[in-house]
């Protein structure tokens, strides 16, 4: 066993913003309700409700709410998955995705059409085809239903929202492969732009239900954004979701312990904005909090087996390993470009073991001073365990308190960390 003595931690709470809504399906048929271009969908129109992204707070009963909106005003609407190469890019995985987040045909009280046959509707100047699902394509209208956040790979006007749920979550795997080639071919992730123009350009598109959330994960705000304009909207909603996101408060970290990953939790499995490290073929970026070392304990068992996105990880365990489903994170990570977030790192059997390769890979010339900090996840972060060395810096950043008394690591027979920070 190693000589290595561990710093004690302390688990610390932050003060994040929190507007939760407190009646989702009333917010929801208010903001279709209050948007014109909306309410003039035809009586018996067909309406594709496009619908798919993991990890939205009470996404079952906004895509409820949405299907009654419609039917109410005499349409006809049914659910698209919109989640690109996701469920192993089969109609049958998409839609046990689906299932797990609540949206069944019997749930929501519409049809699930997941085939992912696709046709391309259109090519930006850079030869890039613009693919969308056959079965969104049949409807007479499309309506797609999404959070609007910061993106894991890019920085841009327009990061992850509805523009990317049309242009690469309802090209199923033909428009994701597509979308991301020719990220790498322009070096720009403005091609989704240009390509959600086209397609709305097309006038299949109704309009859109954008999604805000607090820092702690639950819905803030729904908005109702019409075709036109919905753009523009979408990156005034961006800016809103990047002052209101929660983020690790510390920065110079030596050691960040990552108790699980997974797709319900990021596309990537930890929110790269959180962890401040990404590395893809379009372009690598390490900001704060500069973890030197990440260690990934588990992946979520909502996540199915994927587990895209271990590959941004320094260490791991064997249990995380023996848990992928190596098809669903292969097939997505590929479909991504991004075959790094899918190499698995240096996988040790117990949590002791692979914290004290992380410190000693670390350089530390005293592992008690080694700034360390243990996450539930990136989705998370109201609470947090630190490193003893953070003592002073929570009495000095606004919004932090202690939560506990500081004690030495603890772990069990195994080996493996207990006393988490939830």
């Amino acid at each position: 066993m190693s000589p290595i003595k561990f710093p004690q931690m302390v688990r610390v709470r932050q003060r994040l913003y929190a507007s939760p809504l407190t009646d989702v399906k009333g917010a929801v048929a208010a903001a279709l309700g209050s948007c014109p271009e909306i309410r003039k969908a035809g009586k018996g129109a067909r309406i594709a409700l496009a619908v798919g992204s993991r990890g939205i707070d009470a996404i079952d009963r906004i895509t409820a709410a949405c299907a009654a909106f419609f039917k109410r005003i005499g349409c006809s609407p049914f659910i698209v998955p919109a989640m690109g190469s996701h469920g192993g890019a089969t109609p049958e995985g998409q839609e046990k995705i689906l299932a797990g987040l609540g949206i069944t045909a019997a749930a929501i009280g519409v049809p699930v059409r997941s085939d992912m046959a696709t046709a391309a509707v259109g090519r930006l100047s850079c030869g890039m085809n613009i693919f969308v699902a056959r079965e969104a394509l049949d409807a007479d209208l499309i309506f797609p239903v999404n959070r609007i956040k910061p993106h894991t790979k890019y920085i841009g006007d327009i990061e992850s929202g509805l523009a990317k749920m049309l242009a690469v979550g309802l090209g199923k795997a033909d428009g994701a492969r597509e979308i991301h080639r020719f990220a790498v071919v322009t070096r720009t992730f403005d091609v989704i732009r240009q390509a959600a123009e086209q397609i709305i350009a097309t006038g299949r598109v109704l309009g859109g239900l954008a999604i805000l959330e607090d820092g702690r994960g639950r819905i803030s705000r729904v908005e109702a954004l019409p075709a036109a304009g919905l753009i523009e909207e979408e990156k005034k909603l961006l800016a809103e979701a990047y002052r209101n996101m929660a983020r690790i408060p510390f920065d110079n970290v030596d050691l960040l312990v990552v108790d699980r990953i997974g797709k319900d939790i990021s596309g990537i499995g930890m929110d790269s904005n959180v962890t401040g490290r990404h590395r893809d073929i379009t372009g690598d970026f390490f900001t704060a909090p500069h973890a030197r070392r990440i260690f990934v304990r588990d992946l979520s068992p909502a996540s199915d087996g994927n587990a895209n996105g271990i590959g941004l990880a320094d260490f791991t365990t064997t249990r995380l390993v023996n848990a992928i489903d190596r098809k669903k994170t292969l097939v997505n990570a590929l479909a991504a470009i991004s075959p790094e977030k899918a190499a698995i790192p240096v996988a040790f059997d117990s949590d002791r073991e692979a914290i004290v390769a992380a410190a000693q890979s670390c350089g530390l010339v005293s592992p008690e001073s080694a700034r360390i900090i243990r996450i539930q996840d990136t989705r998370h972060l109201e609470t947090l365990a630190v490193s003893r060395v953070f003592e002073k810096e929570i009495l000095e950043i606004e919004g932090l308190s202690l939560d506990g008394t500081w004690a030495e690591m603890a772990f069990d027979e195994q080996g493996n960390l207990i006393n988490g920070c939830e």
